[in-house]
């Protein structure tokens, strides 16, 4: 995994909170640095994508029957 840069960040407040975002507290999403307030709210983020993610390959991987 790479080093992740505050300078890189896409956006400036914590898309949880609102409240500015901290260079201990980056993720990378779609290819692009996310910054939260603390890890609290990037790992509820994290724990977010995993479940979204989840929910969609158990959809893509329900195909389609009787077409």
């Amino acid at each position: 995994m790479r080093a992740l840069n505050i300078s890189d960040c896409i956006n400036e407040t914590c898309p949880w909170s609102g409240k500015p975002v901290q260079a201990d507290s980056l993720i990378e999403f779609d290819g692009r640095v996310v910054g939260f307030c603390n890890t609290g709210c990037r790992d509820k983020f994290e724990t977010a994508l995993r479940h979204f993610e989840r929910a969609k390959a158990a959809k893509t991987g329900s195909g389609r029957h009787g077409s």
